[in-house]
């Protein structure tokens, strides 16, 4: 569910949820926007725009907030990615706030523990487990586009007093909860019962308390970042991975930093695409683009056989490539403008046969689970586009262990580090303070001519997220559906994992029975209608939107906010 903040000018608000329910707000002046996966996190963040904040400011305390309603697809023991459009500069920002492998990590430390490339660890090893880095981009996120009008413990008091007070858990929350039990209930997990009520995952409409996480929200908001990488918090950290076979030690967090990074986009049809650059996967999403681009896709309806299995063939030439070549651009060299140039997308357009399903590899270009997505648009039309998640349902799965029991804090540790490639000789192999290949990421659109915001949107969900932003750009500035449509249209996907593209073309319920023959007639392996709680591997996302620019090619607008959202049962 969504929330708007509005006092005046016609806002046309839609959430789709199990059921699907719209209404219309009027008003006189839109002070800003906000569009996430809880209403009790959305209204945190309207809150704060209330009092003055910003759209960053405004996104710090959704994040939080998730932390709270939705543990186990977000919180302070994973990673984020932040995009941040200034609407003075019309310039678009990017804070990389993921963590590094331990200090003492390599792939002989895997080989030790008897495993290989062949024989991968479990995903909740804690091997796996790299340092957490929101902690530090959120506060990285207020300093460094905060409105400078609310402290950062303000920011996060709204979080504090939903996980002391505790609030009902909603019906999709509670279902995923149960769903993943199994990774909370572990024999080796020392705090099994912290997120648990009577030992079981907590029932739709319960009310859910997190004492313990509150604590840990106010060491980071009175102590700032020394208070979750120094002292009692990374203290518990590390007694509770190395507990399990891990190796990060106090330097490992002491040492963490996020970065402010040049944000990486293409243009497509007038629009400029942006997204975070490598580490993260957002360059698939950029590369399918350009790829499309060169094709000839005039005439071909949203769920024609032959657009989607173009759109499918794209996207597998653009995974095999963000595969072999995505990884830490600190430590090893990403070819990323290479990647992007236009010269490479015509020629890997030129391998789509378009009556056939292929096999691809990687090219040669030049050298020049579970998360949430949110975003909060202001009153200045500045942007926040914000993603966060612990990787997997509740990451590792591993609770913090206790270090004195008067000082208890709540922390769920993602296990990021599963997106290591075990191969020697791999750009993503793993070695000491490297950021592995990573897979969330915001994304916003600006006007190509000038750069004024169009809209700010995410797609959560492992290997889907670029496949999904793919289909909503496709659909708004090719097909010139509003968004709420652009995101109800049925989705497929190409099954795709780190190992590579498993050769399954994957479609959503709603496709009609002579698309699904068509696609397997041009040797696709088609997994098809699939519905219910299924939905959930083709994600879920939000968009804010500016104008109603995808009604014309020239994508013109006028400052209207809108916001949409997708959830699935």
């Amino acid at each position: 569910m969504q929330s708007a903040l509005t006092f005046s000018t016609a806002i046309h608000c839609v959430s789709v949820l199990p059921s699907s329910t719209s209404m219309k707000i009027t008003s006189a002046r839109v002070n800003g926007t906000v569009a996430c996966s809880q209403p009790l996190a959305a209204q945190i963040g309207i809150d704060i725009l209330k009092q003055g904040g910003n759209a960053a400011d405004a996104a710090v305390a959704i994040a939080a907030a998730l932390n709270v309603t939705e543990p186990m697809s977000t919180g302070l023991g994973g990673d984020c990615f932040c995009l941040f459009y200034d609407s003075e500069t019309k310039q678009v920002k990017s804070i990389n706030g993921s963590g590094r492998s331990p200090g003492a990590l390599s792939l002989d430390e895997f080989h030790k523990a008897g495993f290989s490339r062949d024989k991968l660890p479990p995903k909740v090893h804690p091997l796996n487990i790299t340092v957490p880095g929101a902690a530090a981009a959120w506060v990285d996120t207020h300093e460094l586009f905060g409105s400078g009008k609310l402290t950062f413990s303000e920011i996060l008091q709204p979080a504090i007093q939903l996980a002391t007070n505790g609030f009902p858990v909603s019906p999709l929350t509670a279902t995923q909860w149960k769903d993943n039990l199994h990774q909370l209930i572990r024999e080796e997990n020392p705090n099994r019962g912290e997120m648990l009520i009577n030992g079981e995952s907590p029932r739709a409409g319960e009310i859910m308390k997190m004492p313990n996480l509150a604590s840990t929200f106010q060491e980071l908001a009175t102590k700032g970042k020394a208070g979750f990488y120094e002292g009692r918090i990374a203290e518990a950290v590390v007694e509770s991975v190395r507990a399990g076979g891990g190796v990060m030690t106090l330097d490992d967090l002491k040492r963490h930093n996020s970065t402010m990074e040049d944000p990486i986009c293409t243009s497509y049809r007038g629009i400029k695409v942006w997204e975070c650059p490598p580490n993260g996967q957002g360059i698939t999403t950029l590369l399918t683009l350009n790829i499309l681009e060169e094709l000839d896709l005039d005439g071909l309806g949203p769920a024609s056989p032959e657009y989607i299995h173009l759109v499918a063939e794209a996207l597998k030439l653009s995974f095999s490539d963000s595969l072999q070549f995505c990884a830490d651009p600190a430590v090893v060299h990403v070819p990323t403008e290479g990647l992007l140039s236009k010269e490479y997308a015509r020629k890997r357009s030129t391998l789509i046969n378009h009556k056939q399903a292929s096999k691809v590899s990687h090219g040669s270009p030049g050298h020049g689970g579970d998360t949430v997505y949110f975003c909060a648009v202001d009153c200045h039309g500045n942007a926040c586009s914000f993603t966060n998640s612990t990787y997997d349902a509740f990451g590792s799965g591993l609770v913090q262990r206790t270090v004195d029991l008067l000082y208890r804090y709540l922390l769920c540790f993602q296990n990021r580090g599963t997106l290591f490639q075990l191969q020697e000789d791999h750009p993503n192999c793993p070695s000491g303070s490297k950021r592995s290949f990573h897979t969330i990421i915001p994304s916003m659109l600006t006007r190509d001519e000038d750069d004024v915001l169009l809209a700010a949107y995410g797609i959560m969900g492992g290997f889907m997220q670029p496949q999904g932003q793919v289909q909503l750009v496709m659909n708004m500035c090719h097909f010139g559906q509003e968004p709420q449509t652009a995101l109800d249209q049925p989705r497929f996907r190409v099954g795709v994992s780190l190992e590579g593209l498993d050769g399954t073309l994957y479609l959503e319920e709603g496709f009609p029975p002579e698309t699904i023959e068509c696609l397997s007639g041009m040797g696709h392996v088609v997994k098809s209608n699939i519905t219910g709680t299924e939905r959930q591997e083709f994600g879920r996302g939000q968009i804010i939107t500016r104008g109603d620019w995808w009604l014309s090619l020239e994508v013109y607008g006028h400052p209207i906010l809108r916001y949409y959202g997708r959830l699935r049962p």
